[in-house]
Order: C-alpha cells, then sequence, then structure tokens
C-alpha cells in the first residue's frame, strides 16, 4: 500500500496489494478495499465499506454513510463495489437498511460526479450514471444500463438491462429491458438499438425485441393487451421472455407508450 501523509486510515482496515490512498482520505475499521485500488485525496470511507479491486475513487467522494432514512436504527449494513469500477468526484453512496442489508453496485461501472446512491439500491454491472443522477432507496437498476445527466428516480423503481434513460427524466415508473425512455411523464421513446449492437446483439436480436416493443407501445392501447399479443403472435425467444417476465414482476408498473 502507498499511503501519502495526512491520510487517517484505521490500522485495522484491510487494505489490498498496491492500493493507492492519497492525502487528507479517512478510511474507518470495518473497510475492505482490493488490490490495486486508487483512493484519491478528500475521500471518505465509513464503516461497512467493501470496495473490488483495481477501482479508482475520486476527490469528495463519500462511501458507506449511514442511510438518509427515518427508518434506519444504526443496524449492521454495508456498501458493496464491484471490481474495476469508477466513482468520480462528491459521488455518495449509502449503507443499507433493513430491506437488503447492503446497496450494491457492480463491475466495471462508471459513476460520475455527484450521483447519489440511496440506500438498498442495486446497481448491476457495466452501467453508466451521468453526472447529478439521483437514485432514491430501493431502486433496482439492471446491467448495462446508461443513464443521462440529472435523471431523478422515485423510490423502488426497477430499470430493466441495456436500456437507457435520456437526461433530465423523472422516472417514477419501471423502464423495461433494452429501451429508450425519455419525456415527461416517461415513456418509451423506442429500442436501444445503438447500445444493443454495441454489445453484440445480432439482427435477428434487435429485429425481436423490435417486434415486441411494437406489439406492446404501439400497435395496442393497453400494456395488457400488448402483453397478450406478444404472447400469443409472437415466437419464444430469449427476449420475449425477458420482456414479460419483467412486466409481470413490475408491481408499481411500466411506463407508457409514446406521447
Amino acid at each position: 500500500m502507498e499511503r501519502f501523509p495526512n491520510t487517517n486510515i484505521h490500522p485495522e482496515a484491510k487494505i489490498g496489494e498496491n492500493v493507492v490512498i492519497e492525502p487528507f482520505t479517512s478510511i474507518s475499521k470495518d473497510v475492505v478495499i482490493g488490490d490495486g485500488t486508487w483512493i484519491g485525496p478528500n475521500v471518505t470511507i465509513f464503516d461497512g465499506a467493501r470496495i473490488g479491486k483495481n477501482c479508482k475513487i475520486f476527490p469528495g467522494a463519500v462511501i458507506s454513510a449511514v442511510p438518509q432514512d427515518l427508518k434506519f436504527n444504526d443496524e449492521y449494513t454495508t456498501v458493496e463495489i464491484g471490481n474495476n469500477t469508477v466513482i468520480r468526484e462528491c459521488v455518495t453512496i449509502h449503507r443499507g437498511t433493513t430491506d437488503k442489508m447492503t446497496t450494491k453496485v457492480g463491475d466495471n461501472c462508471l459513476i460520475m460526479g455527484y450521483v447519489h446512491i440511496a440506500h438498498d439500491c442495486m446497481v448491476g454491472n457495466n452501467c453508466i450514471l451521468a453526472n447529478y443522477v439521483g437514485l432514491s432507496g430501493h431502486n433496482i437498476i439492471e446491467d448495462y444500463v446508461i443513464m443521462e445527466g440529472k435523471v431523478g428516480t422515485q423510490q423502488f423503481i426497477r430499470i430493466g438491462a441495456h436500456s437507457f434513460v435520456a437526461g433530465g427524466t423523472l422516472v417514477r415508473k419501471n423502464v423495461p429491458p433494452y429501451v429508450r425512455a425519455a419525456r415527461e411523464p416517461i415513456s418509451y421513446a423506442g429500442i436501444n438499438a445503438v447500445g444493443l449492437r454495441r454489445r453484440g446483439f445480432s439482427d435477428e436480436q434487435i429485429k425481436n425485441i423490435e417486434d415486441i416493443y411494437r406489439n406492446l407501445y404501439v400497435l395496442n392501447n393497453t400494456i395488457g393487451s400488448g402483453v397478450k399479443s406478444i404472447q400469443e403472435e409472437l415466437p419464444d425467444s430469449a427476449e420475449k421472455q425477458q420482456v414479460l417476465q419483467f412486466i409481470e414482476e413490475s408491481d408499481k408498473g411500466i411506463m407508457k407508450g409514446p406521447i
């Protein structure tokens, strides 16, 4: 470990090999930091933080502070951050509560400046949260989600894998997989075809996804009739099963079709 002067590192913190900790950073007792991680200056890492390998945490970030939840009663909870994740300036990530007992950010994520990730959020792998994104408590952000700047979410929101949420959007309904979401109120703005191609989805898979959402949002007047049309008229595929399962599990409902 390369430790600069003027740091405050508890002697019982578990620090891996080749970790760099810059000046004026504070690391509490119950903290684990994986090999090769860089902790910039003026970072605060509280008890309960579990940080993976080869991460980069920039100045002003606060990791594993107690949640801003009045029901929190000092129970033992954690923040878990995967490998190769970048956390930029002034990001705040809060510990979990009795709901999930942890807040998680996966591998290979980019969490840009001033993002807030509240208690019990689950952020998947390969996600990008742009500047000033605010996740309220208990959100689930699945893999490969991109959220542009100043997106805000309501509590207990779920955003499906490979989806894209446009800047400034207020997310009050669940966002199903593979789509672009935008406008006020939030609504369907097409499938995320560019992102899917970048991630190796075939033309056939993309066509399947286009057909699913054409039936769900364009050809039918209600979500219920759209789901029935997908079930009865479209061939089986992994994408079809994933979308239908997402809708079935969405107690809060999903976003509307084009406005």
